[in-house]
């Protein structure tokens, strides 16, 4: 893992020559590893890497004691002092010509605003995601395999160990629930979300319905979708909702709900699928990021059921559509169906398999590693 060189280090860099540079990501993604890769020599101890939830360096930072001998500062966790924002504002302001900001966190920085001062104009913001096929380069199928059953988060992943991957996911979701969502938001019923995230994995790759969450956990429905919008807040899941096309009956409210980490997904279909996901929801938040398009992972489905796993849609135009399958089958006629009915340009069938064939222009049966490969994702 020392070598690997994660996918947003280029433009990480040549941002901070201009702005401050804030990233987020799901707790133990690798934002920390990635930032002390960028001092010399990486490491926790280096006086330029500040933790809030170190006492010492908190006390630093409250009394803005920073170490301005070093050109890039790096810090961490800060948004969990309530007024982050200002306090980072009069940093940036007094040292951009002099000094480099490199500010991380677990939560959304971006959602997050504990009061303080809008920081708009002085910062560029990237999402740090799992490891995926396309930043990993794999080569095989049975290194997707890993994958698929470790997750993408680095210390499972690498340490492939099936116990130490159970233990280790139990103990992160354990810290994000009562650490993070303690610091981050006036929630009471700790054990009823548990319950409710309980639930969720059986929801992957078909449609929420809040009205059934709520029965089972026995709240209002609003209080559901509260709690689902708490997860996604803090990396635990995120949604994609329906796609639109003129003179078609499409479903349009119904969510789709994945999760960063789909490891402890049970089911091999929607493990694939969340798998794809995945790479798509970081496909399109990388090209946000570094180049300011606006990009939407969608999915489409009307209401006789015939469905498309996943658009992406680039400034609100579609640029090309995903359907799962992890065996390799002939082409689903969903595929034809939609490309005779809507104005996407390029529809692609991914599998596990090794056959790679285009029944016909715009439409392609294509093994996951190759498409990954082909689109260029990260």
């Amino acid at each position: 893992m020392s070598n690997l060189v994660r996918y947003i280090h280029n433009q990480v860099v040549a941002d901070l020559k201009h702005k401050m540079v804030l990233i987020g990501g799901p707790r133990q993604v690798g934002k920390t590893t990635f930032a002390l890769s960028l001092l010399k020599p990486p490491s926790i101890e280096h006086p330029a890497y500040l933790n809030w939830d170190d006492s010492e360096d908190k006390r630093l930072i409250k009394s803005s004691t920073l170490p301005m001998q070093e050109p890039l500062i790096v810090l961490d966790e800060i948004h969990k002092y309530k007024n982050w924002r200002n306090l980072i504002k009069g940093f940036y302001d007094k040292k951009r010509l002099s000094h480099q900001f490199l500010i991380t966190g677990s939560a959304r920085l971006d959602h997050y605003s504990k009061g303080g001062d809008s920081l708009l104009g002085r910062y560029h913001f990237f999402r740090l995601h799992p490891l995926t096929v396309g930043e990993l380069k794999m080569q095989s199928n049975s290194e997707i395999q890993d994958l698929l059953t470790f997750g993408g988060f680095p210390d499972p992943f690498f340490r492939a160990e099936e116990v130490f991957a159970k233990r280790w996911r139990r103990e992160r979701l354990r810290r994000v629930l009562q650490e993070d969502l303690r610091d981050l938001e006036n929630v009471r019923e700790i054990s009823l979300l548990e319950s409710l995230l309980d639930l969720l994995p059986k929801t992957v790759g078909s449609g929420l319905s809040y009205q059934s969450l709520a029965q089972e956990v026995e709240v209002d429905i609003k209080t559901v979708q509260k709690w689902v919008s708490i997860f996604d807040n803090l990396y635990l899941t995120f949604r994609i909702s329906p796609f639109f096309a003129p003179k078609l009956r499409l479903v349009k409210k119904a969510q789709r709900l994945y999760f960063w980490d789909w490891g402890g997904l049970e089911n091999s279909g929607a493990k694939f699928e969340n798998l794809v996901a995945s790479q798509l929801i970081k496909f399109c938040h990388f090209v946000e990021d570094t180049e300011g398009d606006r990009m939407e992972l969608k999915y489409i489905r009307d209401i006789d059921g015939r469905e498309i796993d996943f658009i992406v849609v680039k400034n609100r135009k579609p640029i090309f559509a995903v359907e799962c399958k992890v065996g390799e089958r002939a082409a689903s006629p969903h595929l034809y169906y939609f490309k005779e009915r809507t104005q996407i340009p390029y529809f692609y069938q991914v599998h596990l398999g090794k056959n790679h064939f285009s029944p016909e222009k715009g439409i392609e049966v294509i093994p996951y590693l190759k498409f990954c490969e082909q689109l260029k994702l990260p």
